[in-house]
């Protein structure tokens, strides 16, 4: 089982149960480990930089236009499952206005055009 140590303290950890719960429980780690050498003053330029460039504004803004650019995708896709299903609306009722027409559904005659 996987142990964490929190000032001094060691807590126990379930372990994990997918790659994503995995690397999410490795950042936290990492996350703690450069907060305690902050605290210290033994953290690297590099960690030091990592994190005033997390906590800049600039960095929200681009977090937050990285979630519009998702949603807006979400939002396309959904038109085009939407889009499919008119389209497969619109063959049904084609095919019921044959149906009452007299004519085979399946039936085309010259000059019309089905789309498949």
């Amino acid at each position: 089982m996987a142990r964490q140590v929190v000032s001094g303290r060691s807590r126990q950890r379930r372990p994990a149960t997918s790659p994503e719960q995995r690397e999410m429980q490795l950042a936290d780690v990492a996350y703690d480990l450069a907060e305690e050498q902050m605290r210290n003053g033994t953290a690297s330029s590099q960690v030091i930089t990592h994190f005033l460039k997390m906590g800049s504004s600039r960095e929200r803004l681009e977090q937050e236009r990285m979630q519009h650019e998702v949603e807006l995708m979400e939002v396309k896709k959904e038109q085009l499952h939407q889009q499919t299903r008119i389209e497969e609306l619109f063959v049904n009722a084609i095919d019921a206005m044959r149906g009452y027409s007299g004519r085979d559904p399946e039936e085309i005659t010259e000059g019309e055009f089905v789309e498949e």
